[in-house]
């Protein structure tokens, strides 16, 4: 099942921001997240927030997009109440679950409040995540003329029995379809890999590179497997049913991977993420990991915005009765002091090949960085410069980094 959202304080059922919310907005970039929570079936190693139709009573699919719509509506007046200057969204981003299991319509319709909200900045990246099997050329062609720039493709493998551990029903034949479908509508392409699945080889995770790598993506995705406590996945490597993952071979694996995009002239720009250039890397995912705000509407969705932080309902029906009960969707909310967001810009931006000024370290952090460069884990004249960037073996280690940079007190 899902995981559990965190603990934190209430959130006012009118949604609310305090004043400080808009100290400094205008400097930054502004997004919105929408999240369709929806999947035709469950894969044993998903702990998203996702509902197949057998596990959802008391709202409908396909009632989501007019309560999107109406917690769209919700953002627009307290965005204004809390006095935020008016921001054009930068970028868009449907995730889930599997967006395109709504029909295109809707997905318009979601987009166009967007628009009718807060407006589309000039050159706004719009990008929904498919399943290979869950759009065609007509429907990608209508998101293209709808609005959207960008199809994300969960790919994760083209071997068959990978596949199959991980539950993932289409058919990978589907994906160079899609990719040449997408790209004759006029879309970016981003194609997903998943790596370390039980039972994978080194020689399995190349047949996937070769596949993703044939269909010409203008930029790719690849995670480690994480094996989520409570997931059906778990529980069948707890009853050895299925074997346990294998680090060293996770490590293996994302060193070759990156071996290979690299030589294809993909260039990483987050510890799990490259792009052909620039101009193709996920602007979205970047406003997260550099603290830009961003509204996130949809069942268990999070936003930030001026350095508050809160989540909405997990289930579509609590989610759908609070909208209709004139109610935010906000379940618990967190206002994060200077320490904590220096802490979280510590683990975010030393992810990203944009790096991590050194300025932004305690003095404690700062004695660290010597040691870093020793150990080969930073670029040693990036950070003689002032400026922290992982090597590839620092990115192996990113978390170990962190621990570094972040001494806990004596």
């Amino acid at each position: 099942m899902p995981s559990a959202l965190p603990l934190a304080d209430p959130a006012p059922d009118d949604g609310a921001l305090p004043a400080t919310v808009a100290e400094g907005a205008a400097e930054r970039a502004f997004g919105v997240y929408l999240h369709v929570p929806y999947c035709r079936v469950r894969c044993g190693y998903c702990d998203f927030n996702t509902y197949t139709a057998d596990e959802v009573r008391g709202t409908s699919r396909a009632d989501f997009a007019d309560q999107a719509i109406a917690e769209v509506a919700l953002a627009a007046r307290v965005l204004a109440e809390a006095d935020l200057p008016p921001r054009p969204a930068s970028t868009v981003f449907f995730g889930g679950g599997t967006p395109t299991l709504l029909p295109t319509r809707d997905l318009a319709r979601m987009l166009d409040a967007v628009r009718g909200a807060f407006g589309l900045a000039d050159g706004a990246e719009v990008t929904t995540e498919a399943n290979p099997d869950s759009i065609d050329a007509r429907g990608l062609a209508d998101l293209a003329e709808a609005g959207f720039t960008r199809v994300s493709l969960g790919m994760q493998s083209a071997v068959p029995h990978v596949l199959t551990t991980l539950e993932r029903t289409h058919d990978p034949e589907n994906v160079p379809r899609r990719v040449a479908e997408a790209r004759a509508a006029g879309l970016q392409v981003s194609v997903d890999l998943i790596f370390g699945t039980p039972g994978e080889s080194l020689a399995d995770l190349d047949r996937s590179i070769d596949a993703a790598l044939a269909t010409e993506p203008d930029h790719l995705s690849a995670y480690a497997l994480i094996v989520e406590e409570g997931t059906k996945l778990a529980r069948q490597i707890a009853r050895g049913e299925v074997p346990p993952v294998d680090d060293d071979l996770h490590a293996d694996m994302y060193e070759h991977l990156d071996a290979r995009l690299a030589s294809a002239g993909y260039a990483w720009y987050e510890v799990s993420n490259w792009a052909r250039d620039e101009t193709h890397r996920s602007r979205h995912n970047l406003a997260y990991w550099t603290g830009e705000d961003w509204w996130g509407v949809g069942p268990g969705a999070h936003s930030h915005v001026g350095g508050v932080r809160w989540w909405n309902v997990k289930h579509p029906a609590a989610y759908a009765q609070r909208l209709a009960s004139g109610l935010s969707p906000a379940a618990g909310r967190e206002t994060l002091d200077a320490e904590t967001r220096r802490v979280e810009r510590v683990l975010l931006e030393t992810r990203t090949a944009l790096g991590l000024p050194v300025s932004a370290l305690d003095r404690a952090g700062r004695t660290a960085v010597a040691g870093l460069i020793a150990d080969e884990l930073v670029d040693a004249r990036l950070a003689l410069a002032g400026r922290l960037v992982l090597t590839a073996r620092g990115r192996l280690l990113a978390d170990a980094v962190v621990r570094r940079l972040l001494p806990e007190p004596a």
